[in-house]
C-alpha cells in the first residue's frame, strides 16, 4: 500500500483489492446468480388463474435455477399495488413480477394514473402463455357462427347484450374491439367477475359473453352454452372445431389475455438471460404445458425482446380501444 495515501483512501483501496482478490466483482456476482431465494410477486389474491399459474411455474423454475422461488401475493387496486412494489425493487433479479395483461397494458389506459410505467419500469423476462378468449352465447340465440351473430345483433332492438368480468377488464376490451371492428350493435354489461356473468349466460338472462376458454369449457361440454369464435391467432387446443375470428373473416382480429415474468428495470442483462433460459426450459416440459393447458393457458416460450415488443403493441392497441369506447376508471 502506498505510504503517502491518506488513511481513509488506504482503507477503501485495501477493501477493493480484497474484494478483487476474492473474485467478488459485479460480473462474478451475476455469474453466481441466483445465490439465494427469489421472490415472485403476484399482484392479486390467491386461488385465481394468475396465482395458480405463478405457483406452477415457480416450483419448476426454482428447480431449474437451483434456488427456491417464493410466491408472494400483494393484492389491491386491480393489481397496481403489487406491480408498483416490483417497479421500485432492487434490480438484482431477486424480486420478480407475475406480469398480467390487465395490469401492464390495460390499467395504464383505463386509470387516470397508475404508480408505474409499464415500459420504463420493467425489464421483460419472458412470456408464460396466453389464456385464450372466446365469444359464447346462450343456446337460445339463433347463431352458430360469427356472421349469424352479427345478424342477430343487428335485428335485436337496443342491441345484443354481452357480459364481461367488469369495466376495464380484458374481456370488456375484447368485446369493445369486436364492436369497433364489426360495427355490431352490442351493449356492455359489466359484472363483478366472470363467474357471475357465466351464471346469467347459462340461466338465459344474458345472451352473449366474452370469456376465457377454461371457464367456459364445462358449460360447452354440457351444451349449456355455444361457442362462436376464439380470439387467438390459432384455434384453441381444447376447442379444435371452433374457428378463430380471423377464420370467420375478421382480418388480424386477435385479443389474448397473457401472463409472463418481468423484473425491475436495469436488472443486469446476464440475469435476465439466465431467467429467460430457465423459464423456456420449464415451458418446454410436456407435463408443464399440460398443467398450464388445464388452466386455459397455452404455453408460449420466447425471448425477452419478443415479450417486450408484445407489451408495447398491446399497450398501443388497448389505448386506441379505450379511447374510442371512452372507458375510464378512478
Amino acid at each position: 500500500m502506498h505510504p503517502h495515501l491518506p488513511s481513509t483512501r488506504r482503507r477503501l483501496l485495501g477493501a477493493a483489492l480484497a474484494l478483487a482478490a476474492c473474485g467478488l466483482s459485479p460480473a462474478h456476482a451475476q455469474g453466481d446468480y441466483p445465490s439465494k431465494p427469489i421472490r415472485l410477486i403476484v399482484p392479486f389474491a390467491t386461488a385465481g388463474v394468475t396465482d395458480t399459474s405463478a405457483r406452477i411455474v415457480a416450483e419448476k423454475l426454482g428447480q431449474a435455477l437451483g434456488q427456491t422461488v417464493l410466491v408472494e401475493n400483494k393484492a389491491g387496486a386491480a393489481g397496481n399495488i403489487g406491480t408498483q412494489q416490483v417497479a421500485g425493487a432492487e434490480p438484482d433479479g431477486y424480486t420478480l413480477l407475475l406480469g398480467y395483461d390487465g395490469t401492464l397494458v390495460i390499467n395504464p389506459n383505463v386509470y387516470a394514473k397508475v404508480p408505474f410505467d409499464p415500459i420504463k419500469d420493467f425489464a421483460p423476462i419472458g412470456k408464460i402463455g396466453d389464456a385464450v378468449l372466446l365469444v359464447v352465447v346462450n343456446p337460445k340465440v339463433a347463431a352458430t357462427k360469427l356472421s349469424e351473430l352479427q345478424a342477430v345483433a343487428k335485428s335485436t332492438p337496443g342491441g345484443l347484450s354481452y357480459g364481461s368480468a367488469g369495466t376495464g377488464s380484458t374481456t370488456h376490451l375484447a368485446g369493445e374491439m369486436l364492436r369497433q371492428r364489426t360495427g355490431m350493435n352490442l351493449t356492455h354489461v359489466p359484472y363483478k367477475g366472470g363467474g357471475q356473468a357465466m351464471g346469467d349466460l347459462v340461466g338465459g338472462t344474458l345472451p352473449m359473453h366474452f370469456t376465457a376458454v377454461a371457464g367456459a369449457m364445462p358449460f360447452i361440454k354440457s351444451n349449456q352454452i355455444r361457442p362462436i369464435a376464439v380470439a387467438s391467432r390459432q384455434r384453441a387446443p381444447s376447442l379444435p372445431d371452433v374457428p378463430t375470428f380471423i377464420e370467420a373473416g375478421l382480418k388480424d382480429f386477435e385479443f389474448n389475455s397473457w401472463v409472463g415474468l418481468v423484473a425491475p428495470a436495469k436488472t443486469p442483462p446476464a440475469v435476465i438471460a439466465k431467467l429467460n433460459q430457465a423459464l423456456n426450459k420449464v415451458l418446454s416440459v410436456p407435463e408443464m404445458r399440460e398443467r398450464l393447458n388445464q388452466l386455459g393457458i397455452v404455453a408460449q416460450p420466447g425471448t425477452p425482446e419478443s415479450f417486450g415488443q408484445e407489451i408495447v403493441r398491446d399497450l398501443a392497441k388497448n389505448k386506441a380501444i379505450v379511447k374510442a369506447a371512452d372507458i375510464k376508471l378512478d
